[in-house]
């Protein structure tokens, strides 16, 4: 081979090279569950992607385990309930909180959020009743597939949602990615948890035999 010859075919090799690694970063970048999320200054963070503090394990005595990895908390699917409870001071009104959350496996829901309102208890079920239920459960007795709050909505595997409820002094609100799913005035109402979700009290996540990935889990005190 002369030197003409070599010195083409090393060019053929390095454009062949950054073509591999090119294509490499991009389906990196596709394949990466990236998140746009961004915690403000002014809220309190409540999962910091490396440790539980401030969380306990959830004992139901029907849960699966749940482990912390790459900056994610992994619920892993039970025979009912898995889920995590907040072991800290919770404001009881006029607070919002956002996370983001993905259901990796299952179809029921990936996200039951249990929340105080003043001195009483309610769930945001997302994905329930066999995935696509959202709703509050419960309202005078009647669970998230019964009342008016209830709403379908298609929620797909390995897709990452970022969930958002507001509680003030009248109203429950809530939002899955901008859309807001939830509006509910509950002066007057009777607010109530299932029992098979009382333990997530005062403020707890769970899964009903599902198994979700959550992650920019933070509060803020809203004004009165």
């Amino acid at each position: 081979m002369n030197y003409k010859s070599a010195f083409l075919v090393l060019i053929v090799y390095l454009l062949l090279i950054s073509c591999s690694q090119q294509s490499n970063k991009q389906k990196s970048e596709v394949e990466a569950p990236v998140s746009t999320f961004q915690v403000p200054e002014w809220a309190a963070l409540l999962f910091d992607g490396k440790t539980m503090d401030g969380w306990e394990i959830t004992k139901f005595g029907t849960e699966g385990p749940v482990r912390i990895n790459e900056g994610k908390l992994i619920v892993n699917m039970g025979d009912g309930a898995s889920g995590i409870t907040w072991q800290k001071d919770f404001p009881k009104v006029n607070y919002e909180v956002q996370l983001e959350a993905r259901k990796t496996s299952g179809n029921d829901f990936f996200c039951g959020m249990t929340f105080p309102v003043n001195d009483e208890y309610c769930s945001l079920i997302v994905g329930g009743w066999g995935g696509p239920v959202v709703g509050l459960s419960c309202i005078d007795g009647l669970d998230a597939s019964e009342n008016e709050t209830h709403i379908l909505k298609r929620f797909d595997k390995d897709v990452w949602y970022k969930i958002k409820l507001e509680v003030d002094d009248n109203s429950i609100r809530a939002w899955v990615d901008e859309e807001k799913l939830v509006d509910f005035t509950y002066t007057g109402s009777k607010l109530s948890t299932r029992p098979e979700v009382d333990l997530s009290k005062p403020f707890g996540i769970c899964t009903w035999i599902t198994t979700a990935e959550l992650r920019n889990i933070w509060m803020r005190e809203l004004g009165e």
